[in-house]
């Protein structure tokens, strides 16, 4: 049988009355009724799920199963006023955590989204398991920083902000069922809630979470502390109720006076908040202003205010105890007044105003935003993508820090695109978006990118040039004797994309000798020049064009990475071009000229005379079809001219798409041959590679022999310069199987 709490309702049998529970779960959750069907049908896979494994305890305390946890979580849920997604999916969770469903069986029986919010939540538990609790410092970060890179790794995996919802409310479920478990759990469980899970319900402005997550992890890291300031909080708790009783109906009676409809009521200080004022401003508990406290709820902004003056005249107010968190919210959007007075009997006592619409935000912040209804279009997805774009806005702020004036973040910015990773001891690093295992390795130390062989992403060994992702756990590989490679300098191969890494390599080959460099530097031309058929060269020429004296002091400049091989190539190019021009290619790009007016340029009809149609005269900008005329080309129209669409339903096989483009640039067409061992997918690879490049493949020819499992491809490309040749062949050459890659001669 399974046990259920006595607060909630039971059958004759002993059973969870499950509707009459959803019943209640309803007075503060809107659940439709196809819905609830839903819910049950999660309850009771749950349900059969403990009679089939058994009642498995998680850990949390003593017989605490994953359906209680389930149960708990949906109330912690549906008090949040998440949708019944969400509640599916936070009823699943733990038995999907302890291996008592698959993935796969959540989505078949609850659909996509139930099962992309529980892969979410579990993936969260994943990182915070690797996070860095010790303490020490960490590559220069201190213990604070790390847990800061491990909340904005969450923060920048979360997708979906129900996820991180559910993942705070399954840890404030956990904080209070592990009271009953051992020491070291509930202090390891306390510590993790403390430093990641409690900062980030104070980021997404949950206070009733954050409080409760803040209490309870104080409670089990400094029990002597926290029981200490309890003890005093109840010693005078009696005393406080019956004075917050007067002044409550004192102020409810003077605002009535006015005609200020309001809500007054006491506020409880929770015990950590006491504390860390305590040490913050070095001073007693009997010092601590706002242990006594009222809060008043108005209907307008323009009450508060008034409110304020008339609190005012009642008390005198406590100078430099004001704070208008209306006019300069606090970073993750709380608004409200606070002032501390010397209410009756010379007591001093905290007052907050705020309006209705500001308290909910208070309590449930970012939920007070995102609310799901359950409609035709899908809960709420129309403005997902606008509600993602806030919740990130309100996720990158910085965090608060107790007592630092709201002026000194002003000047702050977050930077933009970063990813989160981290190393093998679980340890947390932040770099740039697209950042690679070289990057990853410079990052850590200067001598381990320096001696960096290879690298492991999740236990995978992956190219040096992989790019990364948030979440990779990465592992270094090192040689005693490695260097690092000139290739890492070039930016054709993506080696390399921060600048500490680049910088430091160029350090590095600045320190070879100039013997070295020379020889070096030599090697690399003429591997260019060679696959590039660059022939009867002037050497003097292209130093001087270089601003050089001599060719070894070209050769040293390349070798020690003072010039790139792609300012070379590009130079060389410009004085081949001045005494043997190259014939361009059509432009792919055609033009069309209206009524002497300026050029206009028109992709996707290159090698095609072009007019743009009088009839309708569009203009850059306007939305533009092709049609092929006899004789006269193409004729260019407005999409929503007459005479297209009559062209469209009666010679659909002459209307061509075109664009309105730049000003063509100059194209040289080159001849590139290529040598591979043969696989399944290569054409495909280096054509994927030439559109990612931008390349236009103008002819193409390829020649397989069976026998020794070759091919060699002969592409005709369309290129701006050497650089952008020398970059082609060098990313061709990454691919799996590339033996050689050349230009014809």
């Amino acid at each position: 049988m399974v046990q259920v709490r006595e607060t909630r309702p039971q059958t004759e049998s002993g059973e969870l009355d499950v509707r009459e529970w959803i019943t209640r779960l309803q007075e503060t959750v809107t659940i439709s009724s196809k819905n609830v069907e839903l819910l049950i049908q999660a309850y009771e896979l749950a349900k059969e799920l403990e009679v089939i494994e058994g009642d498995k305890v998680i850990g949390w305390g003593k017989g605490y199963t994953t359906l209680n946890a389930g149960l708990d979580m949906v109330e912690m849920l549906a008090s949040l006023q998440l949708d019944a997604k969400s509640l599916v999916a936070g009823l699943l969770y733990r038995s999907v955590r302890e291996g008592k469903a698959t993935q796969v069986k959540i989505e078949a029986d609850f659909g996509r989204n139930v099962s992309h919010l529980i892969d979410g939540v579990r993936q969260m538990a994943a990182i915070s398991r690797l996070s860095n609790h010790s303490g020490e410092a960490v590559f220069g970060q201190q213990s604070q920083e790390q847990s800061e890179n491990v909340r904005r790794m969450l923060v920048a995996m979360v997708d979906d902000v129900r996820v991180a919802l559910i993942k705070l409310a399954e840890r404030t479920c956990a904080m209070r069922a592990i009271k009953n478990a051992n020491l070291e759990k509930r202090q390891r469980v306390a510590r993790e809630v403390s430093e990641i899970y409690a900062p980030l319900a104070h980021r997404l402005g949950i206070g009733q979470i954050k409080w409760e997550l803040e209490d309870l992890s104080f409670r089990y890291l400094r029990p002597y502390d926290y029981k200490y300031i309890a003890k005093l909080l109840d010693e005078r708790r009696l005393d406080r109720q019956e004075y917050i009783e007067q002044v409550t109906e004192l102020v409810h009676n003077k605002l009535t006076d006015e005609n200020i409809a309001s809500d007054v009521s006491g506020r409880v200080k929770h015990i950590y908040s006491i504390w860390r004022k305590m040490r913050r401003k070095n001073i007693g508990f009997s010092e601590v202003y706002d242990i006594r406290a009222v809060r008043i709820l108005v209907g307008s902004e323009r009450e508060c205010y008034a409110v304020l003056g008339i609190v005012h005249a009642l008390w005198r107010n406590i100078p430099m105890e004001f704070d208008d968190y209306i006019a300069n919210p606090k970073e993750n959007g709380y608004r409200s007044l606070h002032t501390a007075v010397h209410g009756p009997n010379g007591r001093v006592l905290e007052v907050q105003i705020r309006t209705h619409s500001m308290h909910e935000e208070a309590e449930f912040g970012v939920c007070a935003h995102w609310v799901y209804k359950d409609a035709e279009k899908g809960e709420g997805e129309a403005s997902y993508e606008s509600k993602i774009t806030w919740l990130r806005q309100v996720l990158e702020w910085h965090e608060e820090v107790g007592g630092t004036p709201w002026d000194d973040h002003l000047g702050q910015t977050v930077e933009q695109d970063r990813i989160y990773l981290f190393t093998p001891d679980g340890h947390v690093i932040d770099l740039p978006e697209n950042a690679t295992p070289v990057d990853f390795a410079f990052r850590i130390h200067s001598d381990v990118g320096l001696k960096c062989r290879g690298a492991k992403v999740n236990g995978r060994i992956v190219p040096l040039n992989h790019p990364l992702k948030t979440a990779d756990q990465i592992e270094i590989l090192t040689g005693k004797r490695e260097s690092p490679s000139r290739d890492w300098l070039n930016p054709g191969l993506g080696y390399v994309t921060t600048s500490r890494a680049r910088a430091r390599l160029y350090h590095w080959f600045k320190l070879l000798d100039r013997d070295q460099n020379i020889a070096d530097g030599r090697a690399m031309l003429d591997k260019e020049f060679k696959r590039l058929t660059v022939k009867e060269l002037d050497y003097d020429e292209l130093v001087a064009a270089l601003s050089l004296k001599t060719l070894d002091d070209l050769y040293a400049a390349v070798g020690m990475a003072d010039m790139s091989v792609e300012r070379v190539l590009n130079t060389v190019q410009k004085l081949s071009s001045d005494t043997q021009p190259e014939q361009p290619v059509i432009s792919i790009v055609g033009k069309a000229t209206t009524d002497g007016s300026a050029d206009v340029f028109i992709d996707g009809v290159g090698g095609l005379l072009s007019q743009v149609a009088q009839c309708c005269s569009p203009v850059p900008g306007d939305s533009i079809i092709g049609f092929i005329t006899q004789g006269r080309g193409v004729s260019i129209h407005r999409h929503d001219c007459a005479n297209i669409i009559q062209h469209q339903a009666k010679e659909p096989d002459r209307i061509i798409t075109v664009n309105w483009a730049d000003a063509p640039s100059q194209l040289y067409s080159a001849t590139i041959l290529i040598s591979a061992f043969d696989r399944h997918g290569l054409l495909r690879d280096i054509t994927m590679l030439l559109d990612r490049e931008k390349i236009n493949v103008s002819a193409m020819h390829t020649l397989s022999n069976k026998e020794e499992n070759t091919v060699e491809m002969a592409l005709t490309i369309e290129i701006p310069d050497f650089g952008a040749l020398s970059r082609v062949f060098s990313k061709i050459s990454q691919l799996p199987n590339i033996t050689s890659v050349s230009r014809k001669q």
